[in-house]
């Protein structure tokens, strides 16, 4: 089961699953602490920067599974 989707707030990424705040640092999400990225879907925010968001969601549900 995957802990986020394409449609998952970026704000609720980070306050939910601070251990994938890493892995977007790390794509180039240097933005998590914006207020408006808060509001902004992960798709939202993958097409601000040019990111496949089905790539990032793997990326980012394999992090939350290694920690759980």
């Amino acid at each position: 089961m995957e802990a986020i989707n394409e449609k998952t707030l970026v704000g609720e990424i980070v306050n939910s699953y601070p251990e994938a705040i890493d892995v977007l640092l790390s794509i180039g999400m240097h933005c998590l602490g914006c207020p408006a990225s808060q509001a902004e879907s992960l798709e939202e925010a993958c097409a601000v920067h040019g990111l496949d968001p089905v790539v990032v969601v793997k990326a980012v549900n394999a992090r939350i599974a290694a920690k759980a």
